[in-house]
């Protein structure tokens, strides 16, 4: 178990789950003082992602209570340490999953400190001084540069939020798979969540024939008309299944409850890629024939470098991409955290943090 540390000088006060019921009630804690390779944030906006759901109720059998959720965190500036030259106090920051590596690695070195052995989240982590790291559902943080990113000011920093998860995690295998430089590509998103519904902006923004497949009949006007994708596949119509066999090139699957990857599979054209982003937590079927004889790719993704996570929310920026939220106070926070079990958001929760520090 991770330690208490004499330079946790600075009281917090934030929002925790301290056992599995997962109920979040107000929490006191310490953080560090900011040092010279930190910035300390004051919170805005914190999104809620199912990762906070997992954690706060101890599905994954990996929480330290008591435990401070959110990683989709965005605010000002208010310090910076004496070695920081990249950020200035008022600056518009965002931090999302990643608190620390090993800086030494291979992929630390290459730019793909994401998939680091050692690394340690922005909450339910051990930092380097060994001690438990608390996330977003707080006042402010206290966050290493090097994983920290600046926000457009043209982006509400509310509807930005949720990118440095979700924005992040349908980015990176867009990029991987060259989605964002060669247009005219089609693409297929399944599941029309919080993941999805920003894939499907991404897929317009560059320049794709965008297919949402989903088991579910009412997200097909959502999807084309709010969200603006081209065709819609209901998965349970055998009959629309077969009738878009072999006529996608990439498909990203965002569904995060237990499901065949075999039907999907055949919706893809001879070489095609299909690259899994949720995560169900039972293992998926896959069945070998779609692959034989498809000369298919299933590959996995999760978020992106500290370098891809810039450049993501630099081109959310430049093509004005925001998450669809709704935006709840601070007392709300339990009450999200089960709609969110049920799936009753459209299409992103995020908590106005400093709206809760106001009211004090």
């Amino acid at each position: 178990m991770a330690q208490s540390s004499p330079n946790h000088t600075q009281t917090v006060s934030g929002w925790a789950a301290h056992d599995q019921s997962g109920n979040i009630n107000p929490y006191t804690f310490k953080r560090r003082e900011n040092g010279m390779n930190d910035v300390t944030i004051k919170i805005l906006y914190c999104g809620i992602c199912h990762t906070d759901l997992h954690h706060v109720k101890n599905d994954w059998g990996i929480t330290m209570y008591p435990v401070v959720p959110g990683h989709e965190i965005v605010g000002i500036i208010t310090k910076v340490g004496s070695n920081v030259t990249n950020f200035k106090v008022g600056d518009r920051a965002g931090v999302g999953c990643l608190a620390a590596t090993c800086l030494e690695c291979e992929y630390c070195r290459e730019g793909q400190e994401n998939y680091c052995d050692q690394v340690q989240f922005v909450y339910n982590g051990i930092f380097w001084d060994g001690t438990i790291t608390y996330g977003g559902y707080s006042e402010f943080l206290v966050a290493d540069h090097r994983y920290v990113v600046r926000v457009p000011d043209n982006l509400p920093m509310d509807a930005a939020a949720p990118l440095l998860c979700a924005g992040i995690t349908v980015f990176s295998p867009m990029k991987d798979n060259n989605l964002l430089e060669s247009a005219g590509k089609r693409i297929g998103i399944v599941g029309l969540g919080g993941l999805g519904h920003i894939a499907v902006k991404f897929g317009k923004a560059f320049g794709h024939h965008v297919t949402v497949i989903s088991t579910s009949s009412s997200k097909e006007k959502e999807a084309k008309e709010l969200l603006g994708a081209d065709d819609f596949i209901l998965s349970t119509n055998e009959q629309q299944m077969q009738a878009n066999k072999r006529t996608l090139d990439f498909i990203l699957d965002t569904v995060s409850a237990k499901h065949s990857l075999g039907p999907t599979l055949e919706l893809l054209k001879v070489n095609g890629t299909l690259v899994v982003v949720g995560a169900p937590d039972k293992p998926m079927d896959l069945p070998s024939f779609p692959l034989i004889f498809g000369k298919r790719v299933v590959k996995g993704s999760m978020i992106g470098s500290i370098k891809e996570t810039q450049e993501m929310i630099d081109a959310c920026g430049k093509h004005n991409i925001t998450c669809e939220v709704e935006v709840v106070s601070t007392d709300q926070i339990n009450e999200a955290l089960r709609r969110l079990a049920r799936n009753d958001v459209k299409y992103r929760f995020v908590i106005d943090i400093a709206g809760g520090f106001s009211k004090l």
